[in-house]
């Protein structure tokens, strides 16, 4: 069957997670019970995008932290890290619903209004066609929110205060959840990815807005959430630190994952 024009389909279903609904929940709701998280509802996410197998663990711990926003959110905003296009500012895709083997979520066209008129916010389906930084935390969404519209925005070169203004402008009230999608260091040893990314966690906690891409992929989209939290006065506390080594991949060359979350004080 070929995709409506109107919905963006599935890039990396069977490569990333499973492409079948049955084993895909199946995996969820084992992932979800053997990471669990107790704790005060977020405002906002970090959380990793690699394929389950690697990343998934750490990522559900981020998502148990929802459990009780399953009725409260209503809206979605979802940052992540262009990996194939080269692009300046952040984009927005035109399409109407993003698709996953376990339904279509729709896009929120009256939230994404709110910052079309910012210079550094576009449009390109282009950017959003196979990018798998959004695409792999939407069934994890699927499973802990019941009902709820997204705004995808994938995010090449900008400032910190460029994404901070964005994020603004979308935060919202209690309906409204912010994530934002990133690994952290890339092909280290073992031993020097657990040094690195201990350091860029500790940047992370202290609300510092000096995150780099070799500390993070997702670099420009943290450091806009940092900016925010800095001056919002959020809260943000350390959900999981661990590498590809701990979870499915060989020690010798690891990509780090972290996942935190950001509260209102």
């Amino acid at each position: 069957m070929t995709a409506s024009p109107s919905i963006r389909p599935t890039a990396v279903a069977g490569l990333f997670y499973p492409e079948d609904a049955t084993e895909l929940r199946a995996l969820l709701r084992r992932l979800l019970a053997e990471n669990p998280m107790q704790g005060p509802a977020p405002k906002a996410l970090i959380a990793p995008h690699a394929g389950y197998l690697y990343s998934g663990p750490i990522a559900a711990r981020a998502y148990n932290a929802l459990r009780g926003l399953r009725e409260a959110t209503r809206r979605v905003i979802l940052l992540g890290p262009a990996h194939r296009v080269a692009l300046r500012g952040l984009a927005l895709p035109s399409v109407e619903a993003f698709s996953t083997p376990l339904g279509d979520i729709p896009l929120d066209r009256e939230a994404a209004a709110l910052i079309e008129g910012l210079p550094q916010v576009g449009r390109s389906d282009h950017a959003h066609q196979l990018e798998h930084s959004l695409e792999v935390h939407l069934p994890f969404l699927q499973t802990l929110l019941n009902k709820f519209t997204l705004v995808p925005l994938v995010v090449g070169w900008a400032q910190p205060d460029e994404v901070a203004q964005a994020l603004e402008a979308l935060w919202g009230g209690q309906e409204t959840l912010l994530i934002i999608s990133s690994d952290l260091s890339h092909y280290h040893p073992s031993g020097l990815a657990r040094q690195l990314d201990e350091d860029t966690a500790r940047h992370i906690e202290a609300l510092r807005i000096t995150i780099n891409d070799n500390q993070a992929c997702g670099a420009n989209p943290i450091n806009g959430l940092l900016t925010v939290a800095r001056a919002r006065n959020l809260r943000v506390r350390r959900l999981d630190l661990r590498n590809s080594g701990d979870t499915a991949g060989t020690p010798e060359r690891v990509v780090g994952y972290g996942s935190w979350a950001f509260y209102d004080t």
